[in-house]
C-alpha cells in the first residue's frame, strides 16, 4: 500500500491507517501546564545523544532503496552519478517503476540490483541483507516512521523524505531509536542545498544581517492537480491528508533552511508555536468543478484549510513565520525571508537590503551611482536625480551577491548539481554532501533531531488550530542539548 500506485482498497485501508497515525495530533488542545508530559512519552534517553554524530569512514556506501515512485526514482538516477556509491538493492509493490529504476542502473553499466516486491513489507527481508550500509526511503508519508524505525534497528542508517514523522509520537520514535541504535536518521530536507538558501546560509554566518531577529518560511505551492491521481502516483494517497487534518502539513521546505540560519537546535530551539488556518473552501471547489458529481473526490470532506499561517517562538525570542498551501492559484514561493539587525533577505523574487554594506558591493554600488548619475546629467538634469544605493530600497541584482558570496559547497558541486538537475540542482548536491559526509567520517548537515523539530510543526499545528490557536510547547528532542551543540559551519 505503500507504492507509487493505490487501487480502491488500498485507498479504505490507507485511509484507516492514516486516522490512527494521525490521531494524536488532532486531538483537541489541552491548556494544562503539561504539554511536554503529553506529547512526550519517553523523556528518559535510550542511548547517549547523537547530535553530531560520525561513523566509520566508508570506502564505498552501500545503498538499499524502499519505493521508487516520484522521488525515489530520481534518488536512483543521481545515485549512479555519484562515486563511490554501490547500489545493492531495490524494492516497491509497484513492479513496474520497480523494473524502470532497476533496469536505469543496468544501462549505466552497473549491476544488477537485487529486487525486492510482493507484499508491502517485503522491504524486510532487504532490511536483513548485511551487505547494505543505508536506505533511502521515498514512499507516502504513513510508513516513513515505522520504516526508519526498522531500518537503525537493522543496523542500517536510515535516509527518508520529508516529513520523517506525522505524529509527535513518531518524532521521538526516530530520536529514542536513534539514540539507542547509534544510527543516523536523516529527513532528506533538500531545499536546505538550493543556491540561493546555501548563499544566504553562508551570509548569515560570515554576520552580514547582523543579529538575527525575524525569518518566513513557506510551501505555497498550487497542487489540486494531484487529486486527479487516482490510481497511482503522489495524489493517489495526498490527497486524503486533506480530509484528516487541518494545519501545516508540510511545513519543512521553507522552514529547514530558515532553522539552519537560526541555528535551531545549535543554540537555539523552537520554544512553542501559534497556528490558525483560513477556510477549507479551495479542495472541494476543484472538485465539483472537475469531477462528476458522484465521483469520489466530490464525497470527501477535504477540513484542511486552504491557508494556514503559524507563527513559531524561540528560545532566544526570535520569531518565524511559516506557512503552507497547495490549493488556491498563487504563483510558487518558499518565502525564505531572513531578518536581522543590519537588514534582510527575503525571496520569490530574490531581493535583499542591507545598511552595513559589504565593500565589494559598495564599490559596485558607487560605480552604478556615478553611471546613473552620468547619464542623468547628460539629459540636462530632467526627471529625479538618481540616488545611490541603500537599505531603503531592494537591490534585486543577486548576481553580483552570488559573485561574492556563493556558498563553497556550491563553488565546488554547483555545476555538476545543475548539470544532473533535481529541482535546480539541489536533488543531486543533497545526495552527494551525504556520501561525502558518510565516506569522509563527517557528521551530516541535518541530523534525528532536525527530523523530529521540523516534521513536529505539522501536528502542533493542527493542535493548535483546533484548541483556537493556543499556543502548543514545542518539545525539547535534543534533551538540552542545544545550549551547547556545536553550529552548522561553512563547509567546503
Amino acid at each position: 500500500m505503500w507504492n507509487i500506485s493505490m487501487n480502491s482498497t488500498d485507498r479504505r485501508n490507507f485511509l484507516k491507517s492514516i486516522a490512527v497515525v494521525t490521531a494524536a495530533g488532532v486531538v483537541s488542545g489541552c491548556s494544562s501546564s503539561k504539554e511536554n508530559e503529553k506529547y512526550s512519552p519517553s523523556m528518559q534517553p535510550q542511548g547517549k545523544s547523537v547530535m553530531g554524530l560520525t561513523v566509520p569512514k566508508m570506502d564505498v556506501v552501500r545503498i538499499g532503496f524502499i519505493g521508487v515512485g516520484e522521488r525515489g526514482s530520481g534518488h536512483v538516477k543521481h545515485y549512479c552519478h555519484i562515486d563511490g556509491v554501490e547500489i545493492r538493492a531495490i524494492c516497491d509493490t509497484n513492479e513496474v517503476v520497480l523494473d524502470k529504476s532497476i533496469e536505469y542502473v543496468v544501462s549505466k553499466n552497473f549491476p544488477r540490483p537485487a529486487r525486492y516486491t510482493g507484499t508491502e513489507h517485503s522491504y524486510r527481508e532487504m532490511l536483513n541483507r548485511q551487505d547494505i550500509d543505508i536506505i533511502i526511503i521515498s514512499t507516502p508519508w504513513a510508513w516513513h516512521t515505522p520504516m526508519c524505525v526498522e531500518t537503525m534497528e537493522s543496523g542500517k542508517h536510515a535516509f527518508v523524505e520529508v516529513p520523517a514523522a506525522t505524529t509527535i509520537e513518531e518524532c521521538w520514535q526516530l530520536v529514542n531509536t536513534a539514540e539507542r541504535t547509534q544510527k543516523n536518521c536523516m529527513m532528506m530536507e533538500n531545499v536546505c542545498y538550493g543556491r540561493d538558501e546555501l548563499m544566504v546560509l553562508n551570509m548569515v554566518r560570515q554576520g552580514l544581517f547582523g543579529d538575527l531577529l525575524h525569518g518566513e518560511a513557506a510551501y505555497i505551492h498550487e497542487l489540486r492537480w494531484q487529486m486527479k491521481e487516482i490510481e497511482e502516483k503522489t495524489g493517489s494517497w495526498r490527497t486524503y491528508w486533506h480530509t484528516k487534518t487541518n494545519g501545516n502539513l508540510y511545513p519543512t521546505h521553507g522552514l529547514g533552511p530558515v532553522s539552519q540560519y537560526m541555528n535551531i537546535n545549535r543554540g537555539d530551539r523552537f520554544d512553542y508555536l501559534t497556528s490558525t488556518s483560513s477556510p477549507a473552501i479551495g479542495r472541494q471547489a476543484y472538485a465539483k468543478r472537475e469531477f462528476a458529481a458522484d465521483h469520489e473526490r466530490n464525497q470527501l470532506k477535504y477540513i484542511t484549510g486552504d491557508m494556514n499561517t503559524t507563527l513559531i517562538k524561540t528560545k532566544l525570542g526570535r520569531s518565524i513565520m511559516v506557512q503552507h498551501d497547495t490549493t488556491t492559484p498563487r504563483p510558487y514561493s518558499r518565502h525564505n525571508y531572513i531578518q536581522g539587525t543590519n537588514g534582510v533577505f527575503a525571496g520569490f523574487p530574490n531581493r535583499i537590503a542591507l545598511e552595513n554594506i559589504p565593500p565589494a558591493i559598495a564599490t559596485q554600488y558607487e560605480s552604478e551611482y556615478q553611471q546613473k548619475m552620468t547619464e542623468w546629467r547628460a539629459t540636462g538634469s530632467k526627471g529625479r536625480q538618481p540616488k545611490l544605493q541603500s537599505f531603503h530600497r531592494w537591490d534585486e541584482d543577486i548576481a553580483k551577491w552570488q559573485a561574492q558570496f556563493d556558498h563553497p559547497m556550491w563553488l565546488n558541486m554547483g555545476q555538476e548539481a545543475e548539470r544532473n538537475g533535481g529541482h535546480g540542482g539541489m536533488d543531486f548536491l543533497m545526495l552527494w554532501r551525504m556520501v561525502y559526509c558518510l565516506r569522509n567520517g563527517e557528521a551530516l548537515d541535518q541530523d534525528v533531531y532536525d527530523a523530529a523539530a521540523w516534521s513536529a510543526i505539522a501536528p502542533l499545528s493542527a493542535d493548535s488550530v483546533t484548541d483556537r490557536s493556543n499556543s502548543k510547547d514545542i518539545p525539547d528532542f535534543t534533551r538540552g542539548v542545544w545550549q551547547s551543540a556545536k553550529p552548522l559551519g561553512i563547509i567546503a
